[in-house]
């Protein structure tokens, strides 16, 4: 087995928590719509750090996002100290929001924090 790359010396390669649906949006989602979770820098550019997808139906749901799914080489959750979580609900399908998408956000927090509490609460206008 290769010897493992060294993790920051703040040892914050991952965020985690639970991801839940509102009650009052259940109506506009379907089973089927994806949903993703993603892992931003509070400050700096918008690409996502990490990036999880799921479906509607796996709703409530524990994630974990860490270096492991990151985009690029470049941009990964541990070289962001603060870091914005978001949740979108895509109705096409594309990571990218559209109006009539779902979405939640909440940060910022401290890469390495567990036990996050995100809630999909809104439709993008």
């Amino acid at each position: 087995e290769k010897p493992r790359a060294a993790a920051p010396a703040n040892g914050a390669t991952a965020v985690g928590g639970r991801v839940d649906l509102a009650p009052a949006l259940k109506a506009k989602a379907s089973p089927d719509d994806l949903v993703y979770i993603f892992a931003r820098a509070a400050q700096g550019p918008r690409m996502p750090l990490a990036v999880l997808r799921a479906r509607v139906a796996d709703l409530p749901m524990d994630f974990k996002l860490d270096d492991s799914m990151a985009m690029s080489p470049d941009f990964k959750l541990s070289s962001a100290g603060e870091l914005r979580i978001e949740a979108l609900v895509s109705k096409s399908g594309n990571a990218i929001a559209a109006p009539g998408d779902l979405s939640g956000e909440v940060g910022p927090v401290k890469a390495g924090a567990s036990g996050i509490r995100l809630r999909i609460d809104r439709v993008v206008p």
